[in-house]
């Protein structure tokens, strides 16, 4: 797929974007609003505890859904306690005590504050909304985590899974916490996600057994899944998802502070780099970016030194395989995140007894955020309805 046709399927997104009306200061990530701002210290209590809520916009769901924004405690990559935002989804016509809840783990947003996936739902400019859409018309709560580190001064820690699974399975604890949703802490419940969020999706699978088994997980769908990020990551130097190599380098350097990015950065890398986490959503990071080598951002390759393979190594997916039926799915034309590595998951995951359904698609990564969906909803839908898993490995 060619530059100009990825960026076509974001252009209807940015448009809708940059012709909201102004945010107010009470509006999702509006500048300067304090709502995503952590308190100081963090108030004891339990991963999924809700420190705030406030009703929110359900964007173009308005009229049949009750949304509410929500900033609950989790646990970071280093394993200490940590605020997220997210919002929570209801259909208005849905039986609250009943009503199965999905994890939606959004896809890159990029690293700027107003790139929040809530802001981009409370406007109508959530990329992914038809498959948000999917799950709202079949009566499912829907909780969407922003994952850590959108708030004014963003630390966001893209793609690091030890952080991004714990942010989505809190999420869920946090949906049935909120007193406002009224939902059932016996619920069903499902983790869906591609791209970023496929990896999301899966970490939140493989830690749930020992992170939240109170859970009443029953099914995982992980699309388009980065489960080893030194085979997506090196692969996009000089190539057109560029921007997505830099932003996974900032990423796992707010994660894990003794990486010192800032110590192999050069001048231009600096810059570039600030300039990304001041103003870059998913749309700059593919054109801004694109093309763009490494070697222009640094001074050596530091990310290549064994506290950064350490790190890499430990945001590997296969190591605790989930217990509950996967629909794992991927491009085979994928330009962003490469085929192999989520087809040697898929086989770690067989080998290891995983009931996975594994399907591939003769598409690209960004074409099939939607042409997926269809098969997602089919496989959330039967794990919802207690249909047995048809695992094809």
């Amino acid at each position: 797929m060619t530059a100009r046709r990825v960026l076509a399927a974001l252009v209807a997104v940015v448009l809708t974007a940059a012709l909201a009306p102004p945010a107010a200061a009470d509006d999702p990530a509006a500048p300067g609003d304090s709502f995503y701002v952590p308190p100081s210290p963090l108030p004891a209590g339990k991963p999924g505890d809700v420190l705030r809520w406030r009703p929110s916009s359900a964007g173009p769901r308005q009229a049949s859904v009750d949304a509410w924004q929500v900033m609950y405690l989790s646990t970071n990559a280093l394993g200490q306690p940590d605020a997220v935002t997210g919002t929570v989804l209801v259909p208005k016509s849905a039986d609250r005590a009943t009503a199965p809840i999905v994890a939606f783990a959004p896809g890159t947003h990029g690293p700027a504050f107003a790139c929040t996936p809530s802001a981009m739902i409370g406007i109508g400019a959530f990329y992914e909304q038809p498959g948000l859409d999917d799950l709202l018309d079949a009566g499912y709560a829907v909780a969407v985590p922003d994952y850590e580190g959108y708030q004014p001064a963003p630390k966001t820690t893209y793609v690091v899974g030890r952080s991004e699974g714990p942010a989505v399975i809190d999420a869920v604890r946090a949906a049935q916490r909120l007193p406002a949703a009224g939902l059932s802490p016996s619920a069903k419940v499902v983790f869906r996600g591609y791209s970023q969020g496929g990896g999301a999706a899966a970490w939140a699978g493989e830690l749930q057994p020992s992170y939240a088994p109170e859970l009443n997980l029953v099914g995982v769908a992980a699309g388009g899944v980065p489960a080893d990020l030194v085979q997506v990551t090196l692969q996009l130097d000089g190539k057109f998802g560029f921007g997505v190599f830099a932003y996974a380098l900032l990423g796992l350097d707010r994660a894990y502070p003794e990486l010192q990015l800032d110590s192999f950065l050069s001048g231009n890398g600096r810059a570039k780099l600030a300039e990304m986490q001041q103003s870059a959503c998913t749309f700059e990071l593919l054109t801004t970016y694109a093309n763009q080598k490494i070697a222009d951002y640094t001074t050596g390759p530091g990310y290549i030194k064994p506290a950064w393979v350490a790190r890499l190594n430990e945001n590997k997916l296969g190591g605790t395989p989930p217990r509950v039926p996967v629909f794992q799915y991927h491009a085979t034309g994928d330009q962003l995140v490469q085929f192999a590595q989520a087809d040697a998951l898929h086989r770690t995951y067989c080998a290891a007894g995983v009931q996975e359904t594994w399907k591939t698609y003769d598409t690209d990564h960004i074409t099939l955020v939607y042409t997926g969906n269809a098969d997602v909803l089919a496989f959330v839908k039967d794990r919802i309805a207690g249909k047995p898993a048809t695992p094809n490995c």
